[in-house]
C-alpha cells in the first residue's frame, strides 16, 4: 500500500480557513474602502507573464534567485510575477492611448517569491499595490506618501506606532556621480545601499570602498560644497515640510532609503514599524518615470508603493489593530425539528437573505439540541427553530447563543432584528 499523500501545503505558502480567510478579507477591505475614498481604482492581471517582462528593470537578485520561472509546453519562458509593477507598466503602455490620465490604480492580489521563509516573508504572499500614473513628481508624491499614511491609519494606527523613511533616487544619482562613479558602478553602490540595514557598519564600509573611493552618503549630509547635491536635497527637503504641514508628522529624511528594484527615479520611502516588539519595515515604494517607455513611446511618469499582507499583519496584531472579520459568518442558525421540515426552512431562509441576512439552513436529522450545539461551534450567534408550528403561527423564538436569552418575534419582524445586530 502506498504512503498516503501529505496534508501540508507547498513550503512557504498558507491555507486559508474560512476563520483566516474573513481575517484576510477584512484587512483587505479596509484597504480599498480607504483607497476607493481618494479615487482609486481596482484593477488586476494573470500572475503568470513572460520571463522578460521581469529581467528588463526588476533587480538581479529577484530575478537571478528568487523568481519562479519555467518553459511552457510552447517552449515561452514564463514567470510567476513576484510584483506587480511591470504588468500595470505593461498594461497601462498598451492602451495609453485610450486611458484618461492621469490613473489612480490598486491591485490585491498573490505575488511570489522563491526565497528563505522566515518571520514576515514567505513564497507566496499578497499585496496591494497603489500607483499615481501620469504625473510629474510634485503633488503625486505628496499624495502617495499620504495615502500610504492613511492606509495605517483607517486601521487605528497613530503616528507614534510608526515612521516613514524619505529619499531621493535623483539625489543618491547626484551625490554618485560627484563621488565619480557611473551607471554600472552607480547601480553597484544602490544595490549595496539597499543591503546596509542587515550589515555592520564596517562592513558595508568595507564593501562600498571597493566600489567607491568616495563616500556619496557623507556628500549628501554635507551637501553646501556640490550645487547639484544641494539642489536636490532641498527639494526633497521641502516635500517633507509640506507633507508635515498636511498632518504626516511621523515623516524623516533618510540618506540609506534606495529600494531594491532597479527601475526607481526619484523620491523613494519606506514605512517602518517603531514598536520594538515587531522592528522591521513594512512596505514602501517610490518614483518610476522610465518603466513604462520599455514598452516604446514617451515616458509616462508614475509613482507608487506595494503593501504586502505578512508585515501588514504583524503591525496590525502587534499593535492590536486586527479588524473584527465577524461579518463574513452567519448571523443565524435556522434549525429544523425534522428533515420533513427542511423545505419550508430553505424558503424561509431565501426570504431573510433577500433582506440581506446571512443564514445558516440545518439539512440533517439531528435533534434541535445538537442543533444548537452545531452553532455554537461554528460561532453563529443566533438561532431559529423553523417547522410546522413557526409556519402555521408566523412566529419563530430567537435564541441568543451567547446569553441563552430567547425573544418571541412576528416572523415579519425578523429581518429588521437580525440587521440590528450587525
Amino acid at each position: 500500500m502506498s504512503e498516503p499523500l501529505s496534508t501540508d501545503p507547498y513550503k512557504g505558502v498558507r491555507d486559508f480557513y474560512p476563520a483566516d480567510w474573513a481575517r484576510q478579507m477584512a484587512i483587505f477591505a479596509r484597504i480599498r474602502e480607504t483607497l476607493t475614498l481618494w479615487g482609486y481604482e481596482e484593477y488586476n492581471a494573470s500572475p503568470l507573464e513572460r520571463a522578460e517582462l521581469y529581467e528588463a528593470k526588476t533587480s538581479e537578485e529577484i530575478v537571478n534567485e528568487q523568481t519562479y520561472t519555467f518553459t511552457d509546453r510552447g517552449e515561452r519562458r514564463v514567470t510567476l510575477r513576484p510584483e506587480m509593477t511591470p504588468s500595470l507598466a505593461r498594461m497601462v503602455a498598451a492602451k495609453r492611448r485610450e486611458m484618461p490620465f492621469p490613473l489612480r490604480w490598486f491591485s490585491i492580489g498573490n505575488r511570489f517569491r522563491y526565497e528563505r521563509p522566515q518571520k514576515g516573508r514567505l513564497r507566496e504572499f499578497y499585496q496591494a499595490d497603489i500607483d499615481l500614473i501620469g504625473l510629474a513628481e510634485g503633488e503625486a508624491d505628496i499624495e502617495i506618501v499620504r495615502l500610504a499614511s492613511s492606509i495605517l491609519k483607517a486601521f487605528g494606527a497613530a503616528e507614534k506606532d510608526f515612521v516613514i523613511r524619505v529619499n531621493s533616487r535623483t539625489l543618491l544619482n547626484a551625490a554618485c556621480r560627484v563621488a565619480g562613479l557611473e551607471d554600472e558602478s552607480i547601480r553597484q553602490y544602490l544595490r549595496l545601499l539597499d543591503k546596509k540595514s542587515k550589515m555592520t557598519p564596517e562592513a558595508f564600509a568595507t564593501a562600498s570602498s571597493t566600489i567607491s573611493a568616495k563616500d556619496p552618503l557623507a556628500l549628501i549630509e554635507d551637501a553646501s560644497a556640490t550645487p547639484e547635491v544641494e539642489v536636490e536635497k532641498q527639494r526633497l527637503l521641502a516635500r517633507i515640510e509640506t507633507l508635515k504641514k498636511l498632518g504626516v508628522g511621523n515623516i524623516i529624511f533618510d540618506t540609506s532609503i534606495t529600494r531594491g528594484f532597479d527601475y526607481y527615479t526619484g523620491m523613494v520611502f519606506e514605512v517602518f514599524d517603531t514598536n520594538l516588539a515587531n522592528p522591521r519595515a513594512l512596505f514602501g515604494g517610490g518614483r518610476y518615470d522610465q518603466l513604462l517607455a520599455l514598452f516604446g513611446g514617451d515616458p509616462i511618469p508614475a509613482i507608487g508603493f506595494a503593501l504586502g499582507d505578512v508585515t501588514l499583519a504583524d503591525f496590525l496584531e502587534t499593535h492590536g489593530l486586527i479588524p473584527s472579520a465577524g461579518e463574513s459568518l452567519p448571523q443565524l442558525y435556522l434549525g429544523t425539528p425534522s428533515i420533513e421540515d427542511i423545505p419550508a426552512a430553505q424558503a424561509f431562509a431565501d426570504i431573510l437573505r433577500k433582506e440581506g441576512n446571512r443564514v445558516f439552513v440545518n439539512l440533517t436529522d439531528r435533534g434541535l439540541g445538537d442543533q444548537i450545539k452545531d452553532a455554537v461551534k461554528r460561532g453563529i450567534p443566533f438561532f431559529v427553530a423553523y417547522g410546522g408550528d413557526e409556519l402555521k403561527n408566523r412566529t419563530v423564538r430567537l435564541k441568543t447563543l451567547a446569553t441563552g436569552e430567547e425573544a418571541s418575534l412576528l416572523v415579519s419582524e425578523l429581518p429588521a432584528r437580525l440587521r440590528s445586530s450587525n
